[in-house]
């Protein structure tokens, strides 16, 4: 089932990250130490988004050995014009808080 109600202020300040890292993928641990968000509300977030299109989604090869594999996440096309609706000017305060994680 879609929600049709507008994201929270850090489901906005994770729209802000995701959009500046364009289409770098990010994984799911780097995105908590940017936004401040718990990984208890952060991984349904990517999962819902990824089920509705927003966000792709690919587990990558671990970086050394012993390392497990890791899961990367960056917006889709439609994901990118959901953050410019929903984490635009007239949120500013998802953006402030973006531009100070990433300071």
């Amino acid at each position: 089932m879609i929600r049709n109600r507008p994201p929270s202020p850090l489901a906005r300040t994770l729209l802000v990250v995701l959009a500046q890292a364009d289409q770098t993928w990010s994984h799911g641990y780097d995105l908590c130490q940017l936004t401040g968000i718990k990984s208890g509300t952060l991984y349904p977030l990517l999962i819902r988004w990824e089920k509705q299109g927003l966000l792709q989604a690919q587990w990558q090869a671990p970086a050394g050995s012993g390392r497990p594999p890791r899961h990367a996440y960056r917006l889709t096309a439609e994901g990118h014009r959901f953050a410019r609706e929903h984490a635009s000017s007239q949120h500013g305060d998802a953006q402030s808080t973006a531009n100070e994680a990433l300071a």
